[in-house]
């Protein structure tokens, strides 16, 4: 099984309930050429191949208008949900357990 494609990020454990989703739904994105995530303020661009079950990658972007950048992984678990981090440069690290978008349904 693959990571590409579109995640539903579910869990944040380091921020308030409400945060991840205070713009737009929390995501991660994977594709060939990279892919992108967005979760509450904050919105990037990841940069690195994301092939077969996990992968290391860096990415930048924006948190409130601010530039940021950092690193980041993210892995298969055996029950089907990613798990992984997002690693501000000389700030943060925020763990993740996300969900396949396509499997995850929002209310109306």
């Amino acid at each position: 099984m693959s990571i590409k494609g579109k995640w539903r990020i579910v869990e944040m454990p380091e921020y308030q309930d409400n945060y991840p989703d205070m713009v737009e739904p929390a995501y991660i994105l994977f594709n060939e050429s990279g892919g992108e995530f967005a979760f509450g303020c904050v919105t990037a661009a990841i940069h690195g191949n994301a092939s077969g079950n996990a992968c290391d990658f860096t990415w930048s972007g924006s948190d409130e208008m601010d530039e940021v950048r950092g690193d980041g992984w993210a892995a298969l678990t055996d029950d089907g949900t990613l798990e992984g981090e997002i690693n501000f440069q000389n700030g943060d690290d925020a763990t993740f357990t996300a969900r396949r978008w396509d499997s995850f349904s929002t209310p109306c």
